[in-house]
């Protein structure tokens, strides 16, 4: 795997704030999304290394990790390695005493047998150790899902070390949402249980619908003339087209709510949140000299 500049990706400076970051990836997420480019392989790498690159650059801890291991960041995470790891300093301020020649407590014997334990999982004590029974460790890792995919339910296939894991995850499945996998994370020891991996799911961020808890919100351009006389528009949901009526004299900012058109609620059968259609009114463009007149005379009709 070779090593991705974030920065560069999102096309932002190492100083970026993380309103910067966010406003990056949403411009080149609504460029580079799948659904606007027709199977092109090329726009839909592009599109995973920017949410990689989020991801990443949007996390505080992770960020920092990012910038303090450049080129390692990648030997970094594939090893397993996790924020707050093994602490070096205990050892190291003592090897600064013992090389200022003063008192270097803990640096010992013992602690040196710590040291390699923590390192290598063994002691260089030549003693019996009884073989105990341990539950192998619980893993974490994390997947992009589209908006379309959770709202249909997908498969994933997991990479772990030397094993691939199929996980089938359910329609509704929310942006954060932690899924536990029995039994496929670390290996336990001496007849031991095997651990659980925990998937985190990530939604990638949709170019016309927004989602809040359960339900969809978007925004529906109207004609002014249609938002006046009343009319009939076509809205495109995750069922298929439907036809909304306007009524006649509908303002500029007016919600609609269509009931069982948002998504899916996890784990339930046929529940599923609401889509909410805000009306957006469209003025009349390059209007010619009769059409001008006509509004004039509207206006003095007002009057």
């Amino acid at each position: 795997m070779n090593y991705k500049d974030y920065y560069k990706e999102l096309g932002v400076s190492k100083t970026a704030t993380p309103d910067e970051i966010k406003k990056a990836y949403r411009t080149l997420a609504k460029k580079y999304h799948p659904d606007k480019n027709n199977g092109d392989k090329a726009a839909e790498e592009k599109f995973k290394v920017i949410s990689e690159a989020n991801e990443v650059l949007s996390d505080p801890e992770k960020r920092k990790k990012y910038d303090q291991l450049g080129n390692d960041w990648n030997n970094y995470t594939q090893a397993g390695a996790q924020p707050g790891g093994f602490d070096w300093s205990k050892y190291a301020n003592s090897a600064n005493r013992t090389q200022s020649n003063e008192p270097s407590p803990g640096f010992d014997d013992e602690n040196i047998n710590d040291l390699f334990e923590m390192m290598f999982g063994q002691s260089n004590r030549q003693q019996p150790r009884r073989r105990s029974v341990a539950k192998g460790r619980d893993l974490e890792t994390e997947t992009i899902l589209s908006l379309e995919e959770a709202y249909n339910g997908t498969i994933r296939f997991i990479q772990l070390n030397d094993q691939k894991i199929k996980v089938t995850i359910k329609s509704g499945v929310a942006d954060g949402q932690k899924l536990r996998i029995p039994g496929k994370g670390g290996k336990g020891s001496n007849g031991g249980t095997n651990g659980n991996l925990f998937l985190t799911i990530r939604i990638a961020p949709h170019h016309y619908y927004q989602r809040r808890g359960n339900d969809l919100h978007c925004i529906l351009p109207v004609a002014l003339y249609t938002a006046i006389l009343g009319g009939k528009t076509q809205i495109k949901s995750f069922k298929g087209k439907v036809t909304i009526d306007i009524p006649k004299g509908t303002l500029s900012g007016k919600e609609f709510r269509l009931q069982g058109l948002g998504m899916p609620v996890f784990a339930k059968r046929n529940e599923f949140g609401s889509l909410y259609v805000k009306i957006e009114i469209l003025l009349p463009e390059n209007l010619n000299d009769e059409e001008l007149g006509l509004f004039k005379k509207l206006a003095a009709l007002r009057k």
